[in-house]
């Protein structure tokens, strides 16, 4: 279908520069200028062509510019005349006009401003299913990242507590713009950073010191670290009531970059509680990495460079020792890059880890995933690297979200009114469940607690990338496990309704024919023809823009059409054999689009539920 698109948007603009040609006019537009649109409303046509962009340059309005389009193209269909276009190339001929009797091209009519297009239904039926039925988890696959190297960083947890509500945002968009990258011929590599060290690391230390009495997560059995967070929180409390702390922490910083044995002791020990909890989390929502890195292993890295940029005069000391950048290049003020202790800020190590991840695996282009509130620091980073005269620090690019609320307000890590992200997760898994049991379906899954966390997982993802990446968004457990409307669970139950209508077929899809595809001719079997069609572009569009959000939104309409075309239509009881077959192949190649699109937002399967 899309190539269908292309070769009209080449055909009318061939047009514009022979309409162009016969007035002695120079036409000056290119092909990039040509917009291809969806009408408002199925009757007008599939495809609209706004003759807006060309009013300036063949000096007529836009009506009658559409108007003489159609016009040279009914004298090309009839053979009257053939047709080069700008670049000098025939791109119609004895051919066309075979093409069109043939019904293989569609029909063209000017509607006002614009050119419409209605598309030949039967031959992209049935070539179109066709070329699902044969590529199946490969159709969709695009080839327009070919080449490209990129590398995405997210999740970047710390090891002073577990993960939370905004890390599983985080989580969703990397993965999911991973995989949509990969989809479109990227080569793909994940990356994680875990912050285990500064001075927030040795709060959740010094705390454990004061008051941990030599408990661990084995002794207590909390998941390990649930148990390194419960220090944390315990060191927002004392320090209320004991400021000291906070020089006692800054203090334990200086002793940890000095190598103090007890003090890297203990790091050592609640850095392994940390991530083992947290790697127990990421197999639990389906997230993975190529590659971790660590800052206790990057940040002396990024000091020296730092230190190096101070030969070079490109940062300058201030009396006290504090390293400083100035910022006035990038509209900004100045910015501290090593303290007057020599200790580093998230700045330098920050500096250290892309150096080295551009030694690891020379990308090109590094995608940071991580909260709107870090515009300023990415900023600072990407114009440090610049200086220090890194050429890829042109890029790398922040990949900025909103963030996510709860409907009672803000979390806050060290008030523990944060939402945990273990907890949502067997709060939702404990929730669909009940579902399931409420609607006494547990006979219809293979494991009711498998299919459950499943459909958990589903809701989960699906509620946090279906809002635009930039913009925050409110997290309602209730209204993400729905099992109708806009939800992960509706397109899960929406795959697992077709498939038991396949299972009750019984037989291998049919192959499609001439014949079947001329038996489709419902206006709803045409629209699911074009969503399958478009499914390419939006994988595409999804990965030029970095958002999965339009893949969230494209399989809904999916799903939300499907469900009317098979409350409508008869589809196993059809009434003639023919179109039991067609509207079977059909169902399919729905089916093979919604599990593809599913894996690229990170929602599970399900072949019942």
């Amino acid at each position: 279908m899309e190539q269908m698109k292309e070769r009209w948007r080449r055909l009318l603009f061939a047009v514009l520069a022979e309409i162009a040609r016969e007035r002695d006019i120079e036409f000056t537009s290119s092909l990039a200028d040509f917009q291809v649109e969806t009408p408002p409303k199925a009757e007008l046509g599939d495809v609209a062509f706004p003759m807006f962009a060309f009013a300036k340059v063949l000096r007529v309005g836009p009506p009658q510019i559409s108007a003489s389009v159609v016009g040279v193209l009914e004298a090309l269909i009839a053979g009257e005349k053939t047709l080069t276009s700008p670049g000098g190339e025939q791109v119609t001929g004895d051919g066309l006009t075979e093409e069109f009797r043939r019904g293989n091209l569609g029909t063209a009519e000017a509607m006002g401003p614009y050119v419409n297009v209605r598309l030949p239904r039967r031959r992209i039926t049935l070539d179109l299913l066709k070329t699902v039925h044969t590529q199946q988890d490969r159709f969709g696959i695009t080839d327009s990242l070919a080449g490209q190297k990129i590398m995405v960083e997210f999740s970047c947890p710390n090891t002073n507590k577990p993960l939370h509500l905004g890390h599983l945002r985080n989580d969703a968009l990397g993965e999911s713009i991973a995989r949509i990258l990969k989809a479109n011929g990227a080569q793909v590599r994940k990356v994680n950073l875990i912050n285990n060290r500064g001075v927030h690391i040795c709060k959740s230390m010094l705390a454990y010191q004061r008051f941990g009495e030599g408990e661990t997560p084995e002794s207590t059995g909390i998941k390990p670290d649930h148990f390194v967070g419960k220090y944390y929180v315990a060191y927002a409390n004392w320090v209320k009531e004991y400021p000291q702390a906070e020089a006692m922490a800054q203090e334990m910083l200086h002793q940890w970059e000095q190598g103090e044995a007890e003090t890297m002791k203990l790091w050592k020990q609640m850095n392994e509680w940390a991530v083992e909890g947290i790697e127990e989390t990421y197999q639990r929502t389906g997230i993975s990495f190529d590659q971790v890195y660590y800052e206790s292993e990057t940040y002396l890295l990024g000091r020296s460079e730092i230190l190096q940029g101070l030969e070079d005069d490109i940062f300058y000391k201030d009396e006290e020792g504090t390293v400083w950048i100035d910022l006035e290049p990038i509209g900004l003020d100045k910015k501290v890059l090593l303290r007057k202790d020599g200790t580093s800020l998230y700045i330098t190590q920050d500096i250290g880890t892309a150096i080295n991840r551009h030694k690891d695996w020379p990308f090109d282009r590094l995608i940071y995933v991580v909260a709107s509130e870090q515009q300023y620091h990415f900023r600072v980073l990407f114009h440090v690297l610049s200086q220090l005269g890194y050429p890829w620090a042109s890029n790398l690019y922040h990949l900025s979200y909103g963030m996510v609320n709860l409907p009672e307000g803000k979390m806050k890590s060290r008030e523990g009114t944060v939402v945990d992200a273990d907890d949502l997760l067997d709060q939702l898994t404990a929730m669909a469940k009940e579902e399931i049991v409420s609607k006494e379906r547990q006979d219809q899954v293979e494991d009711l607690n498998a299919t459950s966390h499943q459909i958990a997982l589903g809701a989960l993802h699906y509620y946090l990338l279906q809002t635009t990446p930039t913009k925050d968004m409110i997290f309602n457990s209730k209204d993400s496990l729905a099992f109708n409307g806009n939800t992960g669970p509706y397109l899960q139950y929406t795959g697992a309704r077709i498939s038991s209508m396949l299972r009750k077929w019984g037989k291998d899809l049919p192959p499609m024919t001439e014949d079947l595809a001329a038996v489709l001719t419902e206006e709803v079997e045409w629209e699911l023809v074009k969503l399958i069609g478009s499914f390419p572009g939006i994988v595409s569009q999804a990965g030029m823009e970095y958002n999965p959000a339009s893949m969230t939104g494209y399989l809904y309409e999916l799903a939300k059409t499907f469900s009317r075309f098979y409350h409508d239509h008869p589809m196993l009881n059809a009434p003639v054999p023919e179109l039991v077959q067609a509207r079977v192949a059909l169902a399919g190649a729905v089916l093979q689009v919604l599990k593809s699109g599913m894996n690229l937002i990170n929602v599970p399967f399900l072949s019942s539920m």
